[in-house]
């Protein structure tokens, strides 16, 4: 017999329960903390630029070409884009649930890569993002500046060069994104009546600050071979890029007969500003620069919270003086707060279910066993679950708050049956080993049943089929942990610590037992009269159902023409003929 194996082998049957305990306090640390399971879909983004475009032009030559290679990439639900009149282009990929973001991300970079020789030449210098991103917000800090020494321009650009890499190293971290992304660009005003005067265009404007605004190679003086004579070798360091208002004042657009230049000062205003203005960001209507931390999919927001938090005030030490960060937004406070109150919970649910052993069992060998069958079967759930890359949240540990009333049963099964042969003269291993032979069968039927109402729940597709799988695979993956305890450790135990009721109880316990014996002889009196009259049963059973799926109205809403005819006029599919009492069928009652 499989049970009277670990009977006599008791230490056998104590280290599968050790290390059941041990993989799943080892999985403790390692599995991810949420809110909710991560059952928001996968998006890749892909965001382009047109400077001077307006939203109809970027529609027709940016979004289109991109939108017909992308558009049926492997496992996408939809997509959504945005063509602005600044002339920004966003496209939104949403992918299935569980798609591998990497996958996805590089699928996307390849279509994208066919969309590009059909894209404007100035959108693909200014190049096509393609990058993976998750919805879910961990956390918004933001960087201000109380005496209004820094404006919104400086605190972005701060924080895009000092701040911004920092934060995506941390482990957990998915994404950064910076509001108002407001990087330092020279802005040139060109004046139409002045270039109308000198009889230019825009384009020859563009085409002169663009051929002047280079870095260039300008090589090295006396690179071997030289010739006889030259001893040093130089390299050449030319101005490149110009980096002031002044350079580009002085930049060369036109010249004309007689030596006469037209600088871009002559024709345009310049000004050192923000590279767009369409998002603006405000702290207590103060100025501000919004630092949103993305969460990568599969990590713990918790870890993550308190891991940006530190980095934000190691880098505070270093920030100019007048500039200082906050925290006005993290949602895992909310997490760490829901959680906690769970947590609370677990433990109350296992003491009460420890007390309700003890009252009823009436001694604490007996209320041993079953009790060491909660730490095992919970803890060891924690490991399947990591093994599943499920995370622990809300609905896992409601599925584990559940479970302890489960995990008991088959145990206390065990401990029933091995006291009723003690009581019969057996020695509590022999009652034991007799016991198994009986109730391991029926062990592994109720085990057998509950999995076969829990497990099916785990293949229902979408979101609801993935709230519902990580509720589901938790109690049923504690429930399989609880019957090989019932297997195994509770037979050994009750064959090393089991012992016989003792026959002088304590006041609580007497009245506790004759209360129960009254209730228990009444209910017995109850079913056999009941069994007796099976058709006023089954006639009192149906008249509970027809009950059950039929309307009450409301006095409110009916028109009694007798004592015991009700109207009702507004829920009833079709209006019911004049003087005549209708009786509803179908939807709910006002």
């Amino acid at each position: 017999m499989f049970s009277k194996f670990f009977i006599e082998h008791p230490i056998f049957a104590s280290v599968i329960s050790i290390l059941i305990v041990l993989a799943g306090a080892i999985s403790v640390g390692l599995l991810p903390i949420a809110q909710f399971p991560d059952v928001v879909p996968p998006t890749v983004s892909v965001s382009a630029n047109y400077p001077g475009a307006n939203a109809e032009v970027v529609a027709e030559t940016v979004a289109a070409p991109i939108e017909q290679e992308v558009i049926g990439v492997e496992n996408m639900i939809y997509m959504s884009s945005v063509s602005s009149s600044s002339g920004t282009y966003t496209l939104t990929v949403t992918f299935e649930v569980g798609t591998d973001l990497d996958m996805a991300s590089i699928l996307v970079q390849n279509r994208v890569t066919l969309a590009e020789p059909k894209l404007p030449e100035e959108v693909k210098r200014q190049g096509v993002n393609t990058k993976k991103k998750s919805p879910s917000i961990i956390l918004i800090t933001s960087l201000s500046s109380p005496d209004g020494r820094f404006d919104e321009l400086y605190m972005s650009n701060y924080a895009t060069l000092r701040i911004k890499d920092t934060l995506s190293r941390i482990p957990g971290v998915g994404d950064i994104g910076i509001y108002p992304e407001s990087d330092y660009s020279m802005r040139i005003w060109l004046d139409p009546n002045q270039l109308k005067s000198r009889r230019m265009t825009t384009n020859e404007v563009i085409n002169a600050v663009r051929e002047q605004n280079v870095q260039v190679a300008a090589g090295q003086i006396g690179q071997p071979p030289a010739p006889a004579g030259q001893n040093f070798q130089y390299t050449v360091n030319v101005l490149g890029r110009l980096a002031d208002i002044e350079q580009f004042e002085n930049i060369i657009v036109k010249t004309g007969e007689g030596g006469r230049i037209t600088r871009l000062r002559d024709v345009a205003r310049i000004e050192l500003g923000s590279k767009n203005y369409n998002i603006t960001s405000r702290l207590n209507g103060a100025p501000s620069a919004s630092i949103a931390v993305y969460q990568l999919p599969g990590s713990n927001a918790l870890d993550v919270s308190t891991r940006v938090r530190a980095a934000m005030q190691d880098m505070s030490a270093y920030f100019p003086e007048g500039l200082e960060y906050s925290v006005p937004y993290d949602t895992t406070m909310f997490v760490a707060a829901s959680i906690k109150q769970v947590y609370i919970t677990l433990l109350e649910a296992a003491a009460l279910v420890f007390l309700v052993l003890f009252i009823f069992l009436q001694d604490w060998r007996a209320t041993l066993i079953p009790a060491v069958t909660i730490p095992v079967s919970l803890i060891g759930t924690l490991a399947v679950l990591l093994a599943m890359g499920f995370s622990l949240n809300m609905l896992t540990l409601f599925a584990l708050v559940l479970a302890i009333g489960i995990v008991v049963d088959d145990a206390i099964v065990v401990v029933e049956a091995t006291v009723t042969h003690m009581e019969n003269g057996l020695d509590r291993k022999a009652a034991a080993i007799q016991a198994m032979s009986e109730v391991s069968g029926p062990v592994v039927a109720t085990t057998l049943v509950l999995l076969a109402v829990f497990v099916p729940a785990a293949f229902l597709p979408g979101i609801t089929g993935e709230l519902y799988r990580q509720f589901a695979l938790t109690i049923a993956v504690a429930t399989v942990f609880s019957s090989i305890n019932a297997l195994t450790m509770s037979p050994a135990l009750a064959a090393l610590v089991l012992r016989l009721p003792p026959e002088n109880k304590n006041a609580f316990f007497r009245g506790f037992d004759r209360i129960f014996t009254r209730t228990e002889k009444r209910y017995g009196t109850m079913i056999k009269t009941l069994v007796r009259r099976t058709t006023l049963m089954l006639l009192l059973a149906l008249g509970l159902t027809a009950a059950g799926s039929s309307p009450i109205c409301r006095p409110a809403s009916c028109r009694p023409r007798t004592r015991a005819t009700c109207w009702c006029m507004s829920s009833c599919p079709t209006p019911p003929r004049r003087n005549a009492p209708t009786r509803c069928s179908t939807g709910s009652m006002p």
